[in-house]
């Protein structure tokens, strides 16, 4: 992969990581989440977040986010293994509605599929401003490693 690929998908779909400006480090001791369940992806956007399977250990959930779809503050409680099957430009705001990131700073979105790491994520939304659904497969960890 292009490094200029590489670095789209760092930025982009790993934003969160870094919050105000602070990265997130939720201790392993204490696994406290500040936001409510009720901002979970799942339950606060059901029309972009779907259930595949979960279990103890893991949850795994299907992305798809339309053309000109905005998808609703949520959360990501857990860090996820996330497979990034189709891309297209966004924008992702804060809680607050704060414009976080513009994907197109960084480029034309890949045409190749991607794996990747990703943080807890805080509060957010996104907006598909692209002409391509976005489509993402995310394992999220329930268990400390």
């Amino acid at each position: 992969m292009p490094s200029h690929h590489r670095a789209y998908f760092v930025r982009v779909f790993s934003l969160g990581a870094c919050w105000d400006g602070k990265e997130i480090a939720l201790s392993k001791a204490s696994q406290a989440w500040p936001w409510p369940d009720s901002l979970d992806a799942v339950i606060a956007a059901p029309k972009h977040h779907k259930l595949l399977f979960e279990n103890e250990l893991v949850r795994v959930l299907e992305v798809r986010i339309p053309p000109g779809d905005f998808v609703p503050v949520h959360t990501h409680r857990w860090p996820a293994s996330m497979y990034v099957a189709r891309q297209s430009d966004f924008l992702r705001r804060d809680d607050k509605g704060n414009l976080l990131f513009d994907s197109r700073t960084v480029g034309p979105p890949p045409r190749e599929p991607v794996a990747q790491w990703t943080p807890p994520l805080p509060p957010h939304s996104i907006e598909n401003i692209g002409t391509i659904e976005i489509l993402l497969i995310s394992t999220e960890l329930k268990q400390p490693a």
